[in-house]
């Protein structure tokens, strides 16, 4: 059943945000962030940009002729189709390249809400953790791309798949969303993949939410630019206050280990 209340906590987060990569000390861990998305946003625009005409007429070519009556609608929602194709091909190659500096900057972000600081890493130990952040970014890919397959072949099927599947495609997007930008706080303390969906999954309405004004964002031009740290500012926002508290302390329980928590041993222990 869906709750106002999540639905409020949604935007409340997104909106967090926004407010975090204003603050000092936060400001220079995003600027990598946004300069990675300046090149990989203006290569992928002009890849879509030309082929964008053909990428539309081939769909709306599936369209029967009894259904030209529907044409203009049917045409816009193979728009929105093409988009939401741009929009997952841009997340998922910006999720690869800039995992590291997202990851560094939802720890920054934590340590700004709680005062706690992970385990220091040098820069050969960063480096050297890479290689396992990407191996987390394929298990969103693996979890991620079949379903976004099944949802590309079912928008072939005349009326449904210009109608129903749209929809779905945009949820399952907001769902992907809540999932990409919520894993690094959830990753920085070496929490597994399946644990933190099954957690993302309990507050379902809340992630969708938050998810859904991530989407919409993504979308804009100018604010696709941003919207990256601004989501990974208010995911880690939202780890910290309906999350952290329990996990951790399951993590900190004797023979928990599968939750194995990255705070150092001068870091207070939570409660």
């Amino acid at each position: 059943m869906l709750q106002t209340t999540e639905f409020k906590l949604g935007f409340h987060y997104f909106v967090l945000g926004w407010h975090l990569i204003a603050q000092k000390g936060l400001r220079r861990f995003v600027i990598m962030p946004i300069l990675l998305n300046i090149l990989l946003l203006g290569g992928l625009f002009w890849l879509f940009l030309s082929q964008m005409e053909s990428l539309i007429d081939g769909i709306v070519s599936y369209i029967p002729d009894w259904l030209s009556w529907l044409g203009a609608v049917l045409l816009v929602l193979s728009v929105f189709m093409v988009l939401i194709l741009f929009y997952f091909i841009f997340t998922t190659l910006s999720g690869f390249i800039a995992a590291p500096f997202n990851g560094l900057l939802a720890e920054k972000v934590e340590n700004r809400l709680t005062g706690e600081t992970l385990i220091d890493m040098n820069t050969l130990d960063f480096i050297k953790d890479i290689p396992r952040m990407l191996r987390r970014e394929w298990q969103k890919l693996v979890y991620s791309l079949p379903k976004f397959i099944l949802l590309f072949l079912l928008s072939f099927i005349p009326l449904l798949g210009q109608t129903l599947i749209p929809l779905l495609t945009f949820l399952f997007s907001a769902w992907m969303m809540a999932i990409q930008y919520c894993d690094y706080p959830f990753d920085n303390h070496k929490i597994p993949f399946s644990v933190m969906r099954d957690e993302l999954s309990g507050k379902q309405t809340l992630n969708i939410t938050f998810g859904t004004f991530v989407t919409l964002c993504t979308l804009v031009p100018g604010v696709n630019l941003v919207i990256i740290p601004v989501a990974v500012c208010g995911a880690t926002a939202m780890w910290t206050e309906q999350y952290r508290a329990r996990l951790l302390h399951r993590a900190n329980n004797a023979g928990d280990s599968t939750l194995p928590g990255r705070f150092g041993a001068g870091s207070p222990s939570v409660k």
